[in-house]
């Protein structure tokens, strides 16, 4: 047996096995080691002083500890995006219901008109929605609603509700943002796919006095599958 070869011999360890928490400091140079991490079977080998990692599946779901980089990537079935989409207008709400636009920067006092309806092409979810009203003259409670139609009606159905109430999150200021959360809403603001989506908004009293620009932005959590 040549030198190199037993010096290759003598610098691998035999593969270790352990079982959940041990610790990878204990690996030695050249070994791997099997281990249940947070729920999942992953192999660690030492080389050169550093130790790699990585996941086996059992049912075809991968795991990435931090982030993934690549420089190509396409979806071949489904994933979960967020999608951002803007509803600025400019108008005086008063206290009126209107449906912010998705399209262009014409509000409505209906959903059902092509600047203000959506056809959801994926089940979404509205994930939050932010709001910064121009010339604001007074403060006062605002309503968001998330609306739906159905295929085959034009009827207008509230899916969720949120209020920002001005005594508890604080007074609108002129050129500030405020904003409602998922959580604000008294239910799921989920729409399935191939609906007709409205948002709409009214203020309590009057906000900013006469036509002004509110400037909206709503991010939405998209299931999509292609």
């Amino acid at each position: 047996m040549s030198r190199d070869t037993r010096r290759l011999m003598n610098s691998v360890e035999p593969p270790q096995s352990f079982s959940d928490g041990a610790p990878a400091s204990s690996l030695q140079e050249g070994g791997t080691m099997v281990s249940l991490d947070k729920g999942k079977l992953s192999i660690r080998r030492k080389h050169k002083g550093i130790v790699f990692k990585s996941y086996m599946s059992r049912d075809g779901n991968e795991f990435v500890d931090k982030k993934l980089t690549t420089s190509e990537l396409e979806y071949k079935r489904k994933f979960v995006d967020y999608r951002v989409f803007i509803h600025n207008f400019n108008i005086d709400i008063a206290t009126n219901k209107y449906y912010l636009p998705w399209g262009d920067s014409f509000e409505q006092t209906s959903m059902d008109k092509q600047s203000t309806g959506f056809i959801t092409p994926f089940k979404m979810t509205l994930h939050k929605i932010i709001i910064r009203p121009d010339n604001v003259t007074a403060s006062a409670d605002v309503t968001i609603r998330v609306e739906k139609e159905d295929e085959g009606d034009n009827t207008e159905d509230v899916i969720a509700t949120a209020i920002y109430d001005v005594s508890e999150a604080g007074a609108i200021q002129d050129d500030t943002n405020f904003e409602l959360k998922k959580s604000d809403f008294d239910n799921d603001p989920t729409i399935e796919s191939g609906k007709l989506a409205g948002l709409s908004i009214q203020a309590a009293s009057d906000i900013v006095g006469s036509a002004h620009s509110w400037f909206v932005t709503s991010v939405w959590k998209t299931f999509i599958e292609i």
